[in-house]
């Protein structure tokens, strides 16, 4: 349900290719870091979105889903459970297509909020590990 194959494949490939990722920085360390990389490489736009606002992968960052001063298609969420609801709220907010939690991230609330707004939403799954299995 959460990782439906349909829906995972219309987002990677008929929704739109401007990807907000949501705590994506510097720190090449860090899982979005290295996914953001994946998504450009497939020509994604990617706009990081942090709290500081830092330039990635020679994107201009933003402090938050709001700011971003341009139309976002799918938000991709880089942060704790506990605190990914109010994004996927954001991303209904500024009229992304759909919300993409990364592995680990789940809100069965914000889930249905997203859906019920019309935005497409998968949790627990990487867009990185995905896109190849599309072929």
């Amino acid at each position: 349900m959460y990782g439906d194959p349909a829906t995972i494949r219309k987002i990677l490939t008929e929704l739109g290719d401007t990807w907000a990722v949501v705590g994506l920085s510097t720190n090449q360390h860090r899982a979005a870091y290295g996914v953001a990389g994946v998504l450009q490489r497939f020509g994604k736009r990617v706009v990081p979105v942090h709290p500081k606002a830092e330039t990635v992968h020679g994107e201009q960052g933003y402090a938050s889903l709001s700011d971003i001063p341009f139309p976002v298609d799918v938000v991709d969420v880089f942060v704790n459970s506990d605190l990914a609801g109010p994004v996927a709220d954001e991303a209904v907010r500024i009229g992304a297509k759909a919300v993409w939690y990364q592995l680990g991230v789940v809100d069965e609330a914000a889930y249905e909020r997203a859906r019920a707004a019309g935005l497409d939403m998968v949790m627990d799954r990487c867009p990185a590990i995905e896109i190849p299995r599309l072929g």
